[in-house]
């Protein structure tokens, strides 16, 4: 890699004035807003609650870099933008991320983080999944009425050796299968699968234990569970009719299910013929595989196109008609492939690259962690203003990433914010609601 070493790097002169670059402007950062990430992580008791169930089996005596610190110092730079542990290695010394950690010297280096990462196992999972729950329960100021917990699976391609990585014959590539639930936009579960599994692996037995969680809490919630046709299994419907939980999810089409629905198929065809615009007509039908125990109500959305007939079909034990249960509840499911994907491409949950599989896993779980100090700041502070419905990378945008001149002494640090920065109002705003108490 090319290293600057010279004292000045020029540019083309402008208004017949050089232009001059140089690395010497001391306790700059391109972080400012480090400190709402610092503000909401207070407020939420987030990696506080994490790191005090986190084990650490170092010898203490000789570790400068206790668990918070590290656990901060990682959720915060993936919610700054930096993926890569090896960014911390230069990231340790700006001022900005070491003020939003609660420290004052030069952090944890990247071997050091790597090691700790790499400690991660099983019970790290469990209470890390365990802090998640306890965040999302205490975010309601009283019980809701209904809950929809969302269930989707993605793919996390791999391109190395790493433990638990296989082909994938529909993805077309190496990679890992995810599996991620999701109530509204609160992420609940991050639960990392090897890709030659069954999609429903251990679908049921989550939906089991987060049932049991939330009814804890809330003896009376209603609780539906909501997926796509890939995780449909019916014995897990017949757990969710026992146990008095709604669901409504895809189903794959079959002949039998065409067959079924033929009279709408063609009452979509004919509308279409008529007037050679698109057409849908909503019904259901009762249903049951030959592997099932008994029939459900499917519902039937018979949409006609100019490419053709193109029938979808949702299996639901919900009250309500077909139409509003489709467009209103089951379509509504798409939001949470917007989640993902801000896990995913703003927040770096498929940077799984270590060898060994729990490190990876906590990974994911990391990036977890920072999607839920954003979305705490999307919840808490930015309801009714323009970021309310902004993607991560949009509010790392415009509220974290400011440049600011830090001045510190012993009795303050002062963060000088940039004066031409466009979103003064919006920060001090957010700064405020996102105050204790």
């Amino acid at each position: 890699m090319t290293e600057c070493n010279q004292e000045f790097v020029e540019f083309p002169s402008c208004k017949r004035r050089k232009v001059e670059a140089n690395f010497e402007g001391g306790a700059v950062t391109s972080d400012g807003g480090a400190l709402l990430l610092r503000q909401a992580d207070r407020r939420l008791g987030l990696t506080a609650a994490v790191a005090a169930v986190l084990a650490d089996d170092r010898r203490q005596a000789s570790c400068s870099h206790d668990v918070c610190s590290m656990l901060r110092q990682r959720v915060y730079g993936l919610a700054l933008g930096y993926e890569d542990v090896n960014d911390h290695q230069t990231l340790r010394a700006d001022p900005a991320l070491q003020t939003a950690v609660d420290r004052d010297d030069v952090l944890a280096s990247s071997p050091t983080i790597c090691r700790w990462e790499n400690r991660a196992n099983r019970q790290t999972a469990v209470e890390i999944h365990r802090v998640l729950i306890d965040q999302f329960i205490a975010s309601h100021r009283r019980p809701p009425h209904e809950v929809i917990l969302d269930f989707d699976a993605t793919d996390d391609a791999v391109h190395g050796a790493q433990e638990g990585r296989f082909f994938h014959g529909y993805y077309d590539e190496y990679c890992f299968l995810p599996l991620y639930v999701f109530c509204g936009d609160q992420v609940l579960v991050s639960y990392l699968r090897p890709s030659r599994e069954d999609p429903a692996r251990h679908v049921w037995a989550i939906l089991s234990l987060l049932v049991k969680r939330i009814r804890q809490a809330w003896p009376q919630v209603k609780i539906v569970f909501r997926s796509d046709s890939q995780l449909c299994r019916w014995r897990m419907l017949r757990w969710c009719e026992r146990h008095d939980v709604g669901y409504i999810g895809g189903l794959a089409k079959n002949p039998r299910l065409k067959a079924l629905a033929e009279p709408l198929i063609a009452a979509a065809q004919a509308r279409y013929a008529a007037t050679e615009e698109k057409q849908r007509v909503f019904g259901e039908v009762r249903y049951a595989a030959a592997t099932w125990d008994r029939e459900r109500r499917v519902l039937v959305k018979a949409e006609h196109l100019a490419q053709g007939s193109n029938p979808r079909f949702v299996v639901t034990n919900l009250d309500g008609d077909a139409q509003t249960l489709y467009e209103d509840v089951y379509c509504a499911r798409g939001e949470m492939e917007n989640r993902i994907k801000e896990q995913q491409i703003d927040l770096f949950a498929d940077r799984t690259s270590c060898h060994r599989w729990w490190p990876n896993q906590f990974r994911l779980l990391l990036s977890s962690l920072a999607y839920t100090l954003i979305e705490g700041i999307r919840r808490l502070a930015l309801d009714g203003t323009e970021l309310a419905r902004a993607q991560c990378g949009t509010i790392r945008l415009k509220l974290f990433k400011i440049g600011a001149v830090i001045v510190s002494n012993t009795r303050r640090v002062r963060f000088l914010l940039s004066s031409s920065y466009p979103y003064r109002n919006l920060f001090c705003r957010v700064a405020a609601r996102l105050s204790p108490g």
